[in-house]
């Protein structure tokens, strides 16, 4: 990846959600603007805050898709992340968003 482009693989979690109150949500319920987690597959040279193996949080519908030997990625850029989920604990104690 070049730049502040990063590259991420869809999270495989898709399907049916159940809400809190037990409610079975279809996956063909279609929801307004709903952000996804992914995972981070590669990241370019001036990206700061994400590293790869992390998961991110963001809107797949603002990204770029690429197919990568016969699977689906997203490419976007480093600003288009809302949250980022790792374990690093250089910073904190842990998990963070």
């Amino acid at each position: 990846m070049l730049h502040d482009r990063v590259l991420v693989r869809l999270s495989q979690e898709e399907g049916e959600r159940r809400s809190s109150g037990g409610i079975v949500i279809p996956a063909t319920a279609q929801v307004a603007r709903r952000l996804v987690w992914g995972d981070v597959l590669g990241v370019g040279n001036s990206v700061r805050n994400v590293k790869q193996g992390d998961r991110v949080l963001f809107n797949p519908e603002d990204q770029l898709e690429v197919e990568i030997q016969g699977e689906g990625h997203l490419v976007m850029r480093e600003r288009d992340i809302h949250a980022v989920a790792t374990e690093r604990t250089e910073h904190g104690t842990g998990l963070y968003l």
